[in-house]
């Protein structure tokens, strides 16, 4: 049996500070979509409409192109547009949603949100299975960040 005197969520905590802004940035994509897999089926269409709804127009335009990637029709680049497709993308809901997220999480960074605020935002929705497995990420994308390679 493995001994762990530290909980998931600080370990990913201490490694997203141990590491430099490249693999800091990766490892909040990787705490977004974590957060995005654990919301509940009936919430994604809400989080995706708040996600679109910050979103400017050049991600709006990326948005709508990975849309037409789908093909659910002409993807206009607006929010009603997108909000209102959202329910025919199925089983690509989530993966919407990751996208949307992921741009929404530039944006703040750009307006002054640190990644410190952005994690502590997303971190406590994540159950204790999820956290270990991304501590598990953290402690790969640790050594990335630290040896340079995949050797």
């Amino acid at each position: 049996m493995p001994l762990c005197f530290i909980e998931p969520q600080d370990a990913i905590r201490v490694i997203a500070e141990s590491v430099g802004r490249e693999a800091r940035r990766q490892l909040l994509g990787e705490i977004v979509r974590a957060w995005v897999d654990e919301i509940p089926e009936e919430e994604l269409a809400s989080h995706y409409a708040q996600a679109v709804d910050d979103l400017d127009e050049h991600d709006l335009s990326m948005l709508a192109a990975w849309h037409a990637s789908l093909e659910v029709g002409q993807p206009i680049a607006n929010r009603e547009f997108l909000v209102q497709v959202f329910p025919s993308l199925g089983e690509n809901r989530r993966e919407a949603l990751k996208i949307a997220a992921g741009f929404r999480g530039e944006e703040a960074f750009e307006a002054g949100i640190s990644e410190e605020q952005a994690m502590e935002t997303v971190l406590p929705f994540l159950s204790r299975q999820r956290s270990l497995e991304l501590a598990a990420e953290c402690v790969e994308l640790y050594l990335w960040d630290r040896i340079g390679s995949d050797n």
